[in-house]
């Protein structure tokens, strides 16, 4: 992959959409890692001062805003921080006082996570309301296809530069922009829990859903994994289902 041009024809690309919106520019979610990193870099280039970074800690490995704030600086774009830890504490305790009567006394993982990534995006949606800005999704092929996002969470945004593009072109990508190194080689993780990884959580490797995207032989085993994954998240790739009168 030549990521020169690939960049060159993204920012192109994300400059097109600010005109075909009447919008002024663009923010992002940082969270340190490779993916939104990346989308820093692009839309400093396509927005210009027009961009901004936001990062939104809530109850995080403070390694992680370190890292956010070095992949910004690195791309000289704009951002501030927005700690939403006591916004979420106070969320899961008012939803589940009321869920106690359902026997659910204490919170699963998976909501505390989704809630998570629906606080972030609400931060980031109030932002570029305010600003006229568009909301730039952060999602790779691989997460694409997989449905590894939070439905109206991560997954809620206005455009998607790097849905084309493999989690190793992500990587590529970011280092023709001069995402800094400790970015470039941390393990991905969606910081929805303490130690969280994407692919331990995923039970399976980028570098195989990579491989398997472009077409190249993976073991029968993990392809057929991938295939149910994508079926069972569909959902999350299209619009609600409508019920039509007859």
């Amino acid at each position: 992959m030549d990521a020169k041009r690939e960049i060159a024809g993204v920012v192109a690309w994300l400059q097109t959409m600010l005109e075909t919106t009447g919008t002024d520019g663009y923010v992002v979610g940082l969270s340190g890692g490779i993916d939104s990193s990346v989308a820093a870099g692009l839309i400093r280039r396509a927005a210009g001062d027009n961009s901004l970074g936001i990062i939104l800690p809530i109850h995080s490995n403070p390694d992680d805003a370190k890292d956010a704030e070095e992949a910004a600086e690195a791309q000289g774009l704009p951002y501030y921080v927005q700690d939403l830890s006591q916004v979420h504490t106070a969320m899961m305790d008012s939803a589940f006082a009321g869920l106690k009567s359902l026997g659910k006394d204490k919170p699963p993982r998976l909501a505390d996570a989704n809630l998570r990534a629906r606080l972030r995006m609400s931060a980031i949606y109030t932002a570029a309301n305010a600003l006229n800005y568009l909301v730039i999704g952060t999602d790779n092929a691989a997460e694409l296809y997989t449905g590894y996002f939070t439905k109206h969470g991560d997954g809620a945004c206005d455009v998607l530069p790097l849905a084309d593009f493999t989690k190793g072109e992500v990587r590529q990508l970011g280092a023709s922009l001069g995402v800094p190194s400790q970015i470039l080689s941390k393990a991905p993780s969606a910081g929805l829990w303490e130690g969280q990884t994407d692919e331990e959580e995923m039970g399976i490797t980028y570098a195989v859903i990579d491989a398997f995207l472009k077409g190249e032989s993976v073991p029968q085993e993990q392809q057929e994994q991938l295939e149910r994954i994508h079926r069972l998240t569909e959902h999350k790739r299209s619009l609600p289902p409508i019920y039509r009168r007859s």
